[in-house]
Order: C-alpha cells, then sequence, then structure tokens
C-alpha cells in the first residue's frame, strides 16, 4: 500500500493533488488542520490508469465519508439531549425534596428569580476543531460527487457533456449552463442543439426598446473606478449633440474625488459647447439640478469610490431620490473578473439600477462573465462601447450580436477534466441547482 500526506491552502486544491498523483483510486484515510492550511493522508493499495466509467471504490469511499459526518453530528446531538437530560433530572430532585407546606404556615415573601443552572462549559477550540472537520469533509464530499457527475454525464450523455464544454468555454456559470442546457435537453442533433442554446441565451439578454438617450431625464453612470464612466458619458454627450445640437443637454459632475475629473469634463463642455455643472462635496445633487430644469438631457458623471465609503452612500442615496427621478446605469467592463462584476453590482444597486453599459469590449478575452451578470440580475444592456473613439465607439447593442461576438471571443482550448469536474462540485452547494 502507498500511503502519502499532502498539504495544501484549502480541501480542493488537497483533493486535486491527490488526484493527479495517486489518481481516482486514492482512498482519503484523515484530514486535519494545520498551519497554513490542511493536511490529507491518502492512501493506494496499486497504481492503476484513471478508468473512464465511474469508480466503485471512489463511491465507497464518499459513503464512507458520508457515514463519518453522520457520525459527528449524531454524537454532537446525543451530548445536547443528555445536558438538557440533566437539567430536567436537576429540577425534578428539587421539586421532591421541597414538600408543599399547608397554606395558613407559608409566609408571603417577595419572589425571588429561579436558580439558572451552570452551563457546562465548552471547548470553543474544540467546536472550532470539528466545524473545520465537518467543512472539510463536505468540501470532500462536493468534490468527489462533482467528479462522479462529471464521469456519468460523459459516459451516458457524450452530447450533453460536449455542449457543457463550449459553454465554458465562453465563460457562462454553471448556474446559467445548466439552465440553458435544460431547453435544448431533448434536441438529438448536435449542431441543431448548439444554435437552440445560443438563441435561448440570446432572448435572456435583455435590451432597452427606447435608447436612454431618447427619452431624456437624468441619466446617471454609476460603477467603481476604471470602468469608464467618464469617457461613456462623453460618448453620450457627443452622440447626443450630433443628433439634436446643444443646446438641450447638459453635464453635471459627482466627482470631486479623482484628480483633473471635473476638468476633464469642463474641456469636454467646451468642446460640446454643453454647460457643465459641479457638485462639490455636501452640496445638494437636487439643488444642483434644479436650473437644469428645462435641459431635454442630463448627464450625471459620478465618483467610483470603494463599496464602504460613507461619501459612497451619500452618493448613491442622492441618486436614489424620488424628486429626482435619475435613471441610473451601472458602467461594467468586459475586462473585469467575474467576482469584480459581482462586487460592483452589490456595492451600487441600491441606488435602483435601470440597466448597464458594457465598456471595453475590443479589450475583453470573453463576454461571458459580464453577460452572465446582465442575465442574473435582470439588467438591460442600454449601450456598449469598443474603442476610444467619440461617439463612434459607442454603440446601441443587439443582444443576437453580442451573442455572436461571445461566441467569437470563447477560449480556444478545451476546459481540463479538473476544471470541469470543479464546476460540478461547485452545484452541489445547492442541491436544487444539480446538473444531470
Amino acid at each position: 500500500m502507498q500511503v502519502k500526506r499532502f498539504f495544501a491552502a484549502d480541501m480542493r486544491t488537497a483533493m486535486k493533488l491527490v488526484r493527479d498523483e495517486l489518481g481516482a483510486d486514492a482512498s482519503i484515510i484523515g484530514n486535519r488542520r494545520v498551519a497554513g492550511g490542511v493536511e490529507l493522508t491518502a492512501a493506494l493499495d496499486y497504481q492503476a490508469p484513471t478508468p473512464v466509467r465511474p469508480n466503485p471504490a471512489l463511491e465507497a469511499e464518499l459513503r464512507k465519508t458520508q457515514a463519518r459526518i453522520a457520525s459527528a453530528q449524531a454524537e454532537l446531538t446525543t451530548r445536547a439531549e443528555q445536558d438538557a437530560g440533566k437539567d430536567r433530572q436537576l429540577f425534578a430532585n428539587e421539586s421532591l425534596l421541597a414538600p408543599e407546606l399547608p397554606a395558613t404556615l407559608v409566609k408571603p415573601q417577595r419572589p425571588v428569580e429561579a436558580a439558572v443552572p451552570a452551563t457546562p462549559a465548552v471547548d470553543p477550540r474544540a467546536l472550532e476543531a470539528m466545524r473545520f472537520e465537518l467543512h472539510g469533509l463536505r468540501e470532500l464530499i462536493e468534490v468527489q460527487l462533482g467528479s462522479i457527475a462529471w464521469g456519468q454525464l460523459q459516459n451516458r450523455r457524450p452530447q450533453q457533456a460536449n455542449l457543457w464544454r463550449r459553454l465554458q468555454r465562453m465563460g457562462l456559470s454553471a448556474e446559467l449552463s445548466q439552465a440553458l442546457l435544460s431547453k435544448v435537453a431533448g434536441v438529438a442533433e448536435p449542431r441543431q442543439a448548439w444554435r437552440m442554446l445560443l438563441a435561448h441565451l440570446a432572448h435572456a439578454i435583455s435590451t432597452p426598446k427606447v435608447e436612454p438617450l431618447e427619452e431624456g431625464g437624468v441619466i446617471a453612470l454609476v460603477g467603481p473606478a476604471g470602468m469608464g464612466k467618464t469617457t461613456t458619458l462623453a460618448k453620450l454627450a457627443a452622440r447626443y449633440v450630433l443628433k439634436y445640437g446643444s443646446q438641450q443637454v447638459a453635464l453635471v459632475s459627482m466627482d470631486s474625488f479623482r484628480i483633473g475629473a471635473q476638468e476633464q469634463l469642463k474641456t469636454l463642455g467646451r468642446i460640446l459647447g454643453v454647460s457643465v455643472t459641479q457638485v462639490d462635496p455636501g452640496q445638494s445633487l437636487l439643488q444642483a439640478l434644479a436650473p437644469l430644469a428645462k435641459k431635454r438631457v442630463v448627464l450625471v458623471d459620478t465618483a467610483g469610490l470603494p463599496g464602504n465609503d460613507p461619501a459612497l452612500r451619500m452618493q448613491l442615496e442622492s441618486l436614489a431620490s424620488a424628486r429626482i427621478k435619475a435613471k441610473n446605469y451601472l458602467v461594467l467592463a468586459a475586462t473585469s473578473q467575474s467576482q469584480v462584476l459581482k462586487a460592483a453590482y452589490h456595492s451600487y444597486k441600491r441606488c435602483g439600477l435601470s440597466g448597464c453599459i458594457l465598456t471595453k469590449l475590443d479589450e475583453a478575452a470573453s463576454l461571458g462573465e459580464v453577460l452572465d451578470l446582465a442575465i442574473g440580475q435582470q439588467l438591460p444592456v442600454a449601450y456598449v462601447t469598443d474603442g476610444p473613439r467619440i461617439p463612434d465607439d459607442l454603440q446601441v447593442p443587439r443582444s443576437h450580436q453580442l451573442v455572436s461576438r461571445a461566441v467569437g471571443l470563447q477560449a480556444a482550448e478545451e476546459p481540463s477534466e479538473d476544471a470541469m469536474a470543479q464546476m460540478f462540485a461547485g452545484l452541489y452547494h445547492n442541491p436544487a441547482k444539480r446538473a444531470g
């Protein structure tokens, strides 16, 4: 028997090391927390190639792991019941030792607070260690279930597995991929299934029926720093001026934090011949907009502040005011990572978002992540930008064009088997989202 220890920062990384070196037949015989991560002890009876079909030994190990979790949970429940039983027995014994006295001998007394039995002390370190072990076992089960599910899908439904790979190459999340694949599960011909899948994806992307500039009103661009808000505002202003002239549009800057931001907007105003209003810190946005009430379009540039900045909260509360009636659009760079996009949405959604604007499409290596967020959060895509030219590189999007561009930017290499297994493992965090 070959026994070896593996060290990693987390359980999933350790499991990947085990699979890479010992293969899928390896059994996990121990895990514990160590400084800097986790330690797994794995054993292998013999060296064998990775089987194509589901591995019975892996499923047996899964059942063992599940039994360990059930045993640990049962032990915690038993301890809690024993402690509760002791408390009840204590109160029962006290009632036996203190029989009731005749009413004539009982003197009225002030009520006293009942003595609360002392709770047995529990070592916090022991509880933390048990929680860590249960968490590690859960991750271990998820990784194993993901590997089994992906292997079974490849064997039983190879066409479906191929569609999973193609969607992962586009950068779509596992949840959105699963929802799309469920709509074409009954289509047998591969090319037809792929075309229908892309049609469903295009249908899921919402675009406004009327261009925001045509509707008019107060239009505010919000989002973190570096997403391209000021450049996009310049393109919107130039687009409107070229079509309707400069008399009915005005610019407002709320960005007093970034060096040169207001000067940049003032320069743009001089070039286009439109007025520029500066909102100083502490000044009311409603008061600044009052002189611009007769303008057909007012474009507001905001500061890109961290999500925990108090100034951001005040800025978003101003934009959310019902008296201003601003249409707020979240500016998202297509070059940003999925976690950055999600954090931006959760930081700025409190002002009430009318949609989003996708920028830097010409620099993006993938569109799946930003389209995934727009679909998942039901944000209409109002505009897209794909270059520095003002206003030529600003377009009103069409959903089928966005899908076509996302397909053109899909990764050239197929996702690895480990990446697909990890994706399926992530679906097991929520049983309702498990892949079939």
